[in-house]
């Protein structure tokens, strides 16, 4: 993030438009992995067969035997073209829940006024990242070909349930998103105070890439049980779930047990370095070329 000096001098429209390129490097990133994890979180549990995929590896290379690289990129449209609003938003509501606790513009905050200013952020974002979310998860989960493409996947959503249908898990992503994103942010500020010598400015490249890293991993251990039941939950037909949430938890929990919850972890966790290094490394450098087009 930039120094507290220039904090201020920022502009929302800046932090809207460096938000959208670090999440759309995001995306492109991590989507196959991405694919991968839902997958996995969303496979049926038939009793006495085999589960479909027995392992990360296993699901990544039948993916791309059985549908090419196409499948490994499936429900990508829907966070490319939402990414806009959905990481704009994030890192604006960020900005945002920092402004609104300081009492001066060069105040360093606490770290839990750095954890209420994520939680902010997810607050802010959750409008646009549930009905994406939705998408994303329905093409990337089933094999009917009335969700293989976004369009589509629009179309037989809004017919099966009409515009609430697209909000399906706002519960659940909200659990996720609370705390994982405070946390997520947090880490970010943590570690850049932290790597960045005394007296210096500007933050080097390699700091910008581990501290995004590592906000990832630690966004990642908070969000995954809470993100299985989001996936399961968004994945399933209409009606699945009659009373939402506390059906898709107690449903899992006895059917497959509490380790059900960390179904999916070892491809979100191998993508949260990656992702996440670049989202924050594409958010910085986009905000300090906006920020010296604005000065020359």
């Amino acid at each position: 993030m930039p120094s507290k000096e220039h904090e201020a001098e920022i502009s929302s429209f800046n932090y809207l438009v460096s938000g959208s390129v670090g999440g759309a490097l995001a995306v492109l990133v991590g989507h196959p992995l991405d694919t991968v994890k839902v997958r996995l979180q969303t496979m049926p549990k038939i009793p006495g067969e085999e589960p479909m995929y027995k392992g990360t590896w296993d699901c990544f290379v039948k993916t791309l035997a059985n549908e090419g690289v196409l499948g490994l990129l499936r429900g990508l449209t829907a966070p490319l073209v939402l990414v806009t609003p959905m990481f704009a938003l994030w890192f604006l509501g960020y900005d945002w829940g920092k402004r609104l606790q300081m009492k001066r513009p060069d105040e360093e905050l606490t770290v839990p006024q750095l954890l209420a200013a994520g939680a902010f952020s997810a607050l802010v974002t959750l409008p646009v990242q549930v009905p994406g979310e939705r998408i994303k998860c329905v093409q990337q989960a089933a094999e009917a070909t009335r969700y293989q493409y976004p369009l589509s996947t629009i179309k037989n959503l809004y017919r099966e349930g009409g515009i609430r249908n697209f909000y399906v898990g706002s519960s659940a992503t909200l659990l996720r998103e609370l705390p994982s994103t405070g946390i997520y942010f947090m880490t970010y500020e943590e570690l850049q105070r932290i790597l960045t010598p005394e007296g210096a400015t500007e933050v080097g490249v390699m700091q910008t890439l581990f501290s995004g890293g590592v906000a990832g991993i630690f966004n990642w251990l908070v969000a995954i049980p809470p993100d299985v039941l989001k996936s399961r939950q968004q994945a399933a037909p209409v009606g699945t779930y009659p009373r939402g949430l506390i059906d898709v938890f107690t449903q899992l929990i006895r059917e497959e047990g509490i380790q059900a919850l960390y179904r999916g972890s070892i491809p979100v966790l191998i993508r949260a370095f990656p992702v996440n290094a670049a989202c924050f490394l594409g958010f910085e450098l986009c905000l300090k070329f906006l920020t010296w087009l604005e000065e020359t």
